[in-house]
Protein backbone atom coordinates (compact mmCIF):
# COMPACT_ATOMS: atom_id res chain seq x y z
CA UNK A 1 0.00 0.00 0.00
CA UNK A 2 1.49 3.64 -0.72
CA UNK A 3 1.32 6.63 1.03
CA UNK A 4 0.50 9.48 -1.24
CA UNK A 5 2.68 12.43 -0.09
CA UNK A 6 -0.33 15.35 0.31
CA UNK A 7 0.29 18.55 2.33
CA UNK A 8 3.93 17.63 2.60
CA UNK A 9 6.03 19.28 5.32
CA UNK A 10 9.85 19.97 4.38
CA UNK A 11 12.32 19.68 7.83
CA UNK A 12 13.60 22.71 5.72
CA UNK A 13 11.49 25.52 6.08
CA UNK A 14 11.26 27.73 3.14
CA UNK A 15 13.17 25.29 0.95
CA UNK A 16 11.75 23.52 -1.96
CA UNK A 17 11.99 19.84 -2.54
CA UNK A 18 14.65 18.12 -3.59
CA UNK A 19 14.67 17.16 -7.60
CA UNK A 20 14.11 13.37 -8.43
CA UNK A 21 17.60 13.27 -10.47
CA UNK A 22 19.11 14.45 -6.84
CA UNK A 23 18.06 11.72 -5.13
CA UNK A 24 18.31 9.09 -8.15
CA UNK A 25 22.05 10.04 -7.82
CA UNK A 26 22.12 9.88 -4.31
CA UNK A 27 20.29 6.27 -4.95
CA UNK A 28 23.05 5.39 -7.72
CA UNK A 29 25.76 5.80 -5.30
CA UNK A 30 24.27 4.30 -2.28
CA UNK A 31 23.47 0.99 -4.19
CA UNK A 32 27.32 1.54 -5.67
CA UNK A 33 28.70 1.20 -2.11
CA UNK A 34 26.57 -1.65 -1.07
CA UNK A 35 28.04 -3.62 -4.24
CA UNK A 36 31.60 -2.63 -2.92
CA UNK A 37 30.82 -3.63 0.48
CA UNK A 38 29.45 -7.07 -0.46
CA UNK A 39 33.04 -7.95 -1.96
CA UNK A 40 33.56 -8.20 1.59
CA UNK A 41 30.97 -8.98 3.49
CA UNK A 42 28.50 -11.61 2.69
CA UNK A 43 24.76 -11.03 3.23
CA UNK A 44 23.97 -8.52 6.01
CA UNK A 45 22.13 -6.54 3.44
CA UNK A 46 19.84 -5.26 6.15
CA UNK A 47 22.76 -3.78 8.52
CA UNK A 48 24.42 -2.18 5.56
CA UNK A 49 21.49 -0.42 4.54
CA UNK A 50 20.58 0.77 8.21
CA UNK A 51 24.60 2.01 8.90
CA UNK A 52 24.12 3.81 5.40
CA UNK A 53 20.93 5.18 6.47
CA UNK A 54 22.41 6.31 9.96
CA UNK A 55 25.34 8.06 8.04
CA UNK A 56 23.27 10.01 6.09
CA UNK A 57 21.16 11.27 8.84
CA UNK A 58 24.68 12.34 10.25
CA UNK A 59 23.89 10.03 13.42
CA UNK A 60 26.00 6.82 15.30
CA UNK A 61 25.12 3.88 15.92
CA UNK A 62 25.27 0.31 18.58
CA UNK A 63 25.82 -2.84 16.64
CA UNK A 64 25.03 -6.36 19.00
CA UNK A 65 26.08 -8.92 17.79
CA UNK A 66 28.14 -12.20 19.28
CA UNK A 67 31.70 -12.45 18.58
CA UNK A 68 33.08 -13.69 15.09
CA UNK A 69 30.06 -11.30 12.91
CA UNK A 70 32.55 -9.44 10.82
CA UNK A 71 31.33 -6.53 12.77
CA UNK A 72 34.71 -4.69 12.98
CA UNK A 73 35.69 -5.55 9.05
CA UNK A 74 31.79 -4.41 8.04
CA UNK A 75 32.72 -1.14 9.69
CA UNK A 76 36.38 -0.75 8.29
CA UNK A 77 34.97 -1.49 5.02
CA UNK A 78 32.42 0.75 4.41
CA UNK A 79 34.94 3.37 5.81
CA UNK A 80 37.09 2.51 2.76
CA UNK A 81 33.94 2.32 0.33
CA UNK A 82 33.37 6.23 1.20
CA UNK A 83 36.97 7.16 1.66
CA UNK A 84 36.42 8.19 5.06
CA UNK A 85 39.53 8.54 7.97
CA UNK A 86 39.43 5.24 10.21
CA UNK A 87 40.27 5.00 13.43
CA UNK A 88 39.20 1.52 15.92
CA UNK A 89 39.50 2.47 19.05
CA UNK A 90 39.31 -0.93 21.34
CA UNK A 91 38.16 -0.27 24.96
CA UNK A 92 39.25 -1.52 28.18
CA UNK A 93 38.82 -1.15 31.63
CA UNK A 94 41.75 1.06 32.11
CA UNK A 95 41.16 3.14 29.12
CA UNK A 96 41.40 6.80 29.94
CA UNK A 97 39.29 9.76 28.77
CA UNK A 98 42.80 11.29 27.11
CA UNK A 99 43.88 8.13 25.56
CA UNK A 100 40.78 8.61 23.19
CA UNK A 101 39.93 12.59 23.39
CA UNK A 102 44.29 13.19 22.78
CA UNK A 103 46.50 14.77 25.60
CA UNK A 104 48.90 18.19 25.87
CA UNK A 105 52.31 17.49 25.80
CA UNK A 106 55.31 19.81 26.25
CA UNK A 107 57.25 20.72 23.77
CA UNK A 108 60.73 22.42 23.83
CA UNK A 109 62.03 24.80 21.33
CA UNK A 110 65.89 23.53 20.17
CA UNK A 111 66.85 26.89 19.43
CA UNK A 112 65.32 29.37 21.87
CA UNK A 113 65.15 26.78 24.61
CA UNK A 114 61.34 27.59 24.89
CA UNK A 115 58.76 25.02 26.26
CA UNK A 116 55.06 25.36 24.93
CA UNK A 117 52.36 23.10 25.19
CA UNK A 118 50.84 21.47 22.52
CA UNK A 119 47.97 18.99 21.22
CA UNK A 120 48.39 15.91 20.18
CA UNK A 121 45.36 14.67 18.79
CA UNK A 122 43.66 11.15 20.44
CA UNK A 123 42.36 8.35 17.45
CA UNK A 124 38.43 10.42 18.21
CA UNK A 125 40.30 12.77 15.36
CA UNK A 126 38.89 10.39 12.67
CA UNK A 127 35.79 10.56 10.41
CA UNK A 128 34.90 7.00 11.34
CA UNK A 129 35.22 5.83 14.67
CA UNK A 130 35.07 1.89 16.03
CA UNK A 131 34.35 1.86 19.38
CA UNK A 132 35.04 -1.69 19.80
CA UNK A 133 33.60 -3.13 22.80
CA UNK A 134 32.32 0.45 24.20
CA UNK A 135 30.61 -1.65 27.56
CA UNK A 136 34.10 -2.42 28.38
CA UNK A 137 35.25 0.78 29.70
CA UNK A 138 34.32 3.00 32.47
CA UNK A 139 31.79 5.58 32.67
CA UNK A 140 34.11 8.59 32.79
CA UNK A 141 36.18 7.15 29.56
CA UNK A 142 32.52 6.29 27.92
CA UNK A 143 31.26 9.92 28.57
CA UNK A 144 34.38 11.44 26.82
CA UNK A 145 33.11 10.14 23.69
CA UNK A 146 29.53 10.03 23.87
CA UNK A 147 30.81 14.26 24.29
CA UNK A 148 32.20 14.34 21.24
CA UNK A 149 29.53 12.70 19.59
CA UNK A 150 26.97 15.20 20.57
CA UNK A 151 29.29 18.28 20.45
CA UNK A 152 31.64 17.32 17.63
CA UNK A 153 34.35 18.72 19.06
CA UNK A 154 36.90 18.09 22.63
CA UNK A 155 37.48 20.59 24.81
CA UNK A 156 41.21 20.26 26.05
CA UNK A 157 42.20 22.68 28.90
CA UNK A 158 39.39 24.92 27.91
CA UNK A 159 40.10 25.02 24.01
CA UNK A 160 37.84 23.75 21.88
CA UNK A 161 38.90 21.05 19.27
CA UNK A 162 36.60 20.71 16.03
CA UNK A 163 36.60 17.07 14.40
CA UNK A 164 36.51 16.03 10.86
CA UNK A 165 33.73 15.88 9.51
CA UNK A 166 31.26 13.90 8.62
CA UNK A 167 31.77 12.33 12.06
CA UNK A 168 30.41 8.95 12.64
CA UNK A 169 30.66 6.59 15.11
CA UNK A 170 30.27 2.85 15.21
CA UNK A 171 30.10 1.09 18.62
CA UNK A 172 29.49 -2.51 19.33
CA UNK A 173 28.85 -4.76 22.08
CA UNK A 174 28.25 -8.34 22.89
CA UNK A 175 25.10 -9.51 23.83
CA UNK A 176 26.16 -12.88 25.68
CA UNK A 177 29.42 -11.62 28.13
CA UNK A 178 28.40 -9.02 30.72
CA UNK A 179 30.98 -9.94 33.64
CA UNK A 180 33.31 -7.34 33.49
CA UNK A 181 31.14 -4.51 31.80
CA UNK A 182 30.18 -1.19 32.40
CA UNK A 183 26.58 -0.98 30.44
CA UNK A 184 25.82 2.02 28.90
CA UNK A 185 22.99 4.16 30.85
CA UNK A 186 19.77 4.24 28.54
CA UNK A 187 20.26 8.50 28.58
CA UNK A 188 23.31 7.61 26.89
CA UNK A 189 22.12 5.21 24.98
CA UNK A 190 19.43 7.37 23.91
CA UNK A 191 22.24 9.05 22.06
CA UNK A 192 22.42 6.60 19.21
CA UNK A 193 20.42 6.62 15.91
CA UNK A 194 19.91 3.33 16.01
CA UNK A 195 20.85 -0.53 17.87
CA UNK A 196 21.48 -2.48 15.01
CA UNK A 197 21.02 -6.31 15.33
CA UNK A 198 23.50 -8.47 13.90
CA UNK A 199 22.49 -12.47 13.04
CA UNK A 200 23.89 -15.57 12.14
CA UNK A 201 24.29 -15.76 8.38
CA UNK A 202 22.20 -18.05 6.86
CA UNK A 203 23.49 -21.75 5.57
CA UNK A 204 23.94 -20.60 2.53
CA UNK A 205 26.12 -17.40 3.64
CA UNK A 206 28.49 -19.11 6.11
CA UNK A 207 29.42 -21.50 3.59
CA UNK A 208 30.53 -18.77 1.23
CA UNK A 209 32.41 -17.03 3.78
CA UNK A 210 33.99 -19.55 4.84
CA UNK A 211 34.74 -20.12 0.64
CA UNK A 212 36.06 -16.71 0.89
CA UNK A 213 37.95 -16.62 3.87
CA UNK A 214 39.93 -19.81 3.68
CA UNK A 215 41.78 -19.16 0.46
CA UNK A 216 44.21 -16.65 -1.10
CA UNK A 217 41.54 -14.15 -2.24
CA UNK A 218 42.23 -10.59 -2.29
CA UNK A 219 39.46 -8.02 -3.15
CA UNK A 220 40.08 -4.27 -4.30
CA UNK A 221 37.37 -1.83 -3.34
CA UNK A 222 36.69 1.20 -5.05
CA UNK A 223 36.24 4.90 -3.75
CA UNK A 224 32.59 5.27 -4.06
CA UNK A 225 31.73 8.56 -2.04
CA UNK A 226 34.18 10.95 -0.83
CA UNK A 227 33.38 13.23 2.35
CA UNK A 228 32.44 16.19 0.43
CA UNK A 229 29.93 14.10 -1.25
CA UNK A 230 28.51 12.10 2.15
CA UNK A 231 27.73 15.90 3.27
CA UNK A 232 25.61 16.75 0.15
CA UNK A 233 23.68 13.54 0.73
CA UNK A 234 22.97 14.45 4.46
CA UNK A 235 22.32 17.79 3.03
CA UNK A 236 19.99 16.21 0.82
CA UNK A 237 18.01 13.81 3.44
CA UNK A 238 17.17 16.75 5.22
CA UNK A 239 15.41 18.70 2.62
CA UNK A 240 12.88 15.61 1.84
CA UNK A 241 9.12 16.53 2.37
CA UNK A 242 7.42 14.18 4.99
CA UNK A 243 3.41 14.47 5.11
CA UNK A 244 2.18 15.83 8.07
CA UNK A 245 0.05 12.52 8.33
CA UNK A 246 3.65 10.28 7.75
CA UNK A 247 4.74 12.57 11.39
CA UNK A 248 1.62 12.05 13.19
CA UNK A 249 1.61 8.25 12.84
CA UNK A 250 5.92 8.18 13.93
CA UNK A 251 4.09 10.39 17.03
CA UNK A 252 1.42 7.68 17.58
CA UNK A 253 4.12 5.26 17.68
CA UNK A 254 6.31 7.14 20.09
CA UNK A 255 3.12 7.95 22.35
CA UNK A 256 2.09 5.38 22.76
CA UNK A 257 4.94 4.03 24.57
CA UNK A 258 4.78 6.60 27.21
CA UNK A 259 3.19 6.91 30.75
CA UNK A 260 1.25 9.28 30.38
CA UNK A 261 1.15 12.52 32.62
CA UNK A 262 -0.67 13.50 35.32
CA UNK A 263 -4.35 14.04 34.57
CA UNK A 264 -4.50 11.97 31.34
CA UNK A 265 -6.04 8.94 30.76
CA UNK A 266 -3.54 5.81 29.86
CA UNK A 267 -4.12 5.21 26.07
CA UNK A 268 -1.18 3.23 26.06
CA UNK A 269 -1.94 -0.48 24.28
CA UNK A 270 -2.58 -3.05 27.32
CA UNK A 271 1.03 -4.81 26.41
CA UNK A 272 2.58 -1.91 26.93
CA UNK A 273 0.68 -1.75 30.28
CA UNK A 274 1.80 -4.60 30.97
CA UNK A 275 5.17 -5.29 29.75
CA UNK A 276 6.72 -1.68 30.09
CA UNK A 277 9.02 -0.23 32.58
CA UNK A 278 9.49 3.13 30.42
CA UNK A 279 9.10 4.34 27.26
CA UNK A 280 10.77 6.14 24.24
CA UNK A 281 11.29 10.12 24.32
CA UNK A 282 11.42 13.07 21.70
CA UNK A 283 14.31 12.07 20.13
CA UNK A 284 12.73 8.52 19.12
CA UNK A 285 10.36 10.83 17.17
CA UNK A 286 12.97 12.63 15.48
CA UNK A 287 15.07 9.61 14.84
CA UNK A 288 12.12 7.92 12.90
CA UNK A 289 11.36 10.80 10.65
CA UNK A 290 14.84 11.24 9.79
CA UNK A 291 15.74 8.13 9.20
CA UNK A 292 12.49 7.75 7.17
CA UNK A 293 13.92 10.43 4.97
CA UNK A 294 17.23 8.96 4.44
CA UNK A 295 15.33 5.35 4.00
CA UNK A 296 13.25 7.55 1.36
CA UNK A 297 16.49 8.23 -0.45
CA UNK A 298 17.93 4.77 -0.70
CA UNK A 299 14.83 4.07 -2.18
CA UNK A 300 14.59 6.86 -4.85
CA UNK A 301 11.93 8.45 -3.87
CA UNK A 302 11.40 12.00 -2.85
CA UNK A 303 8.60 11.95 0.11
CA UNK A 304 8.37 9.66 3.12
CA UNK A 305 6.18 7.29 3.14
CA UNK A 306 4.36 5.72 6.70
CA UNK A 307 6.46 1.92 5.17
CA UNK A 308 10.07 3.92 5.83
CA UNK A 309 8.28 5.14 9.43
CA UNK A 310 7.66 1.40 10.29
CA UNK A 311 10.75 -0.15 8.19
CA UNK A 312 13.38 1.66 10.47
CA UNK A 313 11.45 1.40 13.82
CA UNK A 314 12.88 -1.29 15.25
CA UNK A 315 16.33 -0.35 15.09
CA UNK A 316 15.23 3.25 16.31
CA UNK A 317 13.05 2.10 19.28
CA UNK A 318 14.33 -1.00 20.21
CA UNK A 319 17.44 0.68 22.62
CA UNK A 320 14.89 3.47 23.50
CA UNK A 321 12.18 0.75 25.20
CA UNK A 322 12.14 -0.61 28.71
CA UNK A 323 10.44 -4.04 29.13
CA UNK A 324 9.89 -4.84 32.76
CA UNK A 325 10.17 -7.85 34.98
CA UNK A 326 7.21 -8.90 33.56
CA UNK A 327 8.09 -8.67 30.11
CA UNK A 328 11.70 -11.06 31.24
CA UNK A 329 9.84 -13.30 33.02
CA UNK A 330 7.60 -14.13 29.89
CA UNK A 331 10.32 -13.74 27.36
CA UNK A 332 9.44 -10.59 25.90
CA UNK A 333 11.73 -8.45 24.15
CA UNK A 334 11.91 -4.94 23.34
CA UNK A 335 11.81 -6.26 19.43
CA UNK A 336 8.50 -8.06 20.37
CA UNK A 337 6.76 -5.09 22.25
CA UNK A 338 7.61 -2.95 18.71
CA UNK A 339 6.03 -5.68 16.83
CA UNK A 340 2.90 -5.86 18.61
CA UNK A 341 2.88 -1.65 18.34
CA UNK A 342 3.03 -2.20 14.56
CA UNK A 343 -0.40 -4.34 14.78
CA UNK A 344 -2.39 -2.16 16.50
CA UNK A 345 -1.65 1.24 15.88
CA UNK A 346 -2.96 2.03 12.66
CA UNK A 347 -1.17 4.14 9.96
CA UNK A 348 -2.35 8.39 9.61
CA UNK A 349 -4.78 8.91 6.96
CA UNK A 350 -5.15 5.14 6.14
CA UNK A 351 -6.71 4.07 8.95
CA UNK A 352 -5.62 0.65 9.36
CA UNK A 353 -3.30 -1.61 11.34
CA UNK A 354 -0.20 -3.78 9.69
CA UNK A 355 -2.55 -6.85 10.15
CA UNK A 356 -5.33 -5.35 7.80
CA UNK A 357 -3.19 -4.06 5.61
CA UNK A 358 -1.85 -7.35 4.94
CA UNK A 359 -5.24 -8.66 3.99
CA UNK A 360 -5.99 -5.24 1.33
CA UNK A 361 -2.50 -6.32 -0.20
Amino acid sequence: MSDTPASPHSSAPGSDAPGSELVAAARQSAQLLQTEVAKVIVGQSQVVEQLLMCLLCKGHAVLVGVPGLAKTLLISTLARTVSLSFNRIQFTPDLMPSDITGTEVIEEDRNTGKRDLRFVKGPVFSNVILADEINRTPPKTQAALLEAMQEHHVTISGVRHALPQPFFVLATQNPIEQEGTYPLPEAQLDRFLFMVHVGYPSESEELDIVKRTTTRQHVDLKHVLDAHRVAEIQDLVRDIPVADHVIKYALRLVRATRFPERGQTDGRPDFMKKYLAWGAGPRASQALILAGKARAVLHGRTHVTAEDVRSVIFPVLRHRLIPNFNAEADGIRSDDLIDKLLNVIPAEGTGISREMEAVVR
